[in-house]
């Protein structure tokens, strides 16, 4: 039975896409069948993991707005045990065709309960927002994952976000809990940084990861090639980083944090799409 995890912020550019990514990829490279849900109509985690977003079809939006079975847009990546069901800009109309649609918070939850014994972990790529894809994707949510970019703007609507959190957990999803906060695109060099870690940390308290994701080239040119970083370059310090992290979120699971397979590289494969 799977795990749902949601990785959301409601204030974009924190690395949330990247982390989605990356958590998915590692868990996937540490032997878990994952399958990677992107929630946000900008479609960057579907082409992150090797698919053109333009021609992932059917998608999301069919599975939210037509209620079409969530099996029928899961498509297999070259990363061995990483599935994903895509998104592109379709998405963002079912914003709007969603708000007087009958259980229209529960779409998502509906359709990945169809699908949840085929998977250990199902990570959710949520849109910066706290519109009506956020809440579908915090009520099918297990758990969520908070990344918090290593400035002083990130602490900025951070109390706000998690008390939206805890109003969906009161009114839809009485078993949703902040899993914790991440740094991302951290730099230790600046004074800044890390008086950010030390607020963050006191705010998380010890639910706060301690795998930092610092800022990394080849993690920003990652995606350009549809790849996660362990199929990009797995001797990175940004694969390091979030392969750190995913042995963490797995450990507090008492599970393995061995690799079961090496990552798949660029000069083996070509693109699913």
């Amino acid at each position: 039975m799977a795990e749902i995890i949601a990785i959301a912020n409601q204030k974009g550019g924190v690395g949330k896409t990247t982390t989605a990514v990356n958590l998915a990829s590692a868990l996937a490279v540490l032997g878990h069948e994952t399958l990677l849900i992107d929630m946000d109509p900008q479609g960057n985690a579907t082409s992150g993991v090797g698919f053109n977003k333009h021609e992932f079809d059917p998608n999301m939006y069919d599975v939210l707005v037509d209620l079409l079975p969530l099996e029928k847009t899961i498509k297999q990546s070259l990363l061995p045990k990483l599935s994903a069901a895509g998104a592109n800009n379709d998405l963002a109309g079912a914003e709007i065709e969603l708000v007087s649609a009958l259980a229209r918070e529960s779409r998502l939850k509906g359709a990945i309960s169809a699908i949840k014994n085929r998977f250990s972990f199902v990570i959710i790529d949520c849109p910066p927002s706290l519109g009506l894809l956020t809440v579908n994707a915090l009520n099918a949510a297990d758990k969520i994952v908070i990344p918090i970019q290593g400035e002083y703007y990130s602490m900025e609507g951070l109390a706000q976000f998690t008390g939206a959190v805890d109003r969906v957990k009161s009114s839809l999803n009485t078993k949703l809990e902040t899993e914790g906060g991440v740094l991302t695109m951290f730099d230790s060099r600046m004074t800044l940084s890390n008086q950010v870690k030390d607020e963050v940390g006191k705010f998380f308290g010890h639910t706060m990861f301690q795998s930092i994701i610092p800022r990394n080239i080849r993690l920003a040119e990652a995606p350009g090639f549809g790849q996660s970083i362990f199929q990009y370059d797995a001797k990175s310090k940004g694969a390091e980083a979030y392969m750190a992290f995913a042995r963490e979120f797995l450990s507090r699971r008492g599970l393995s944090i061995e690799a079961e397979h090496p990552p798949i590289t660029s000069e083996t494969t070509e693109n699913p799409a």
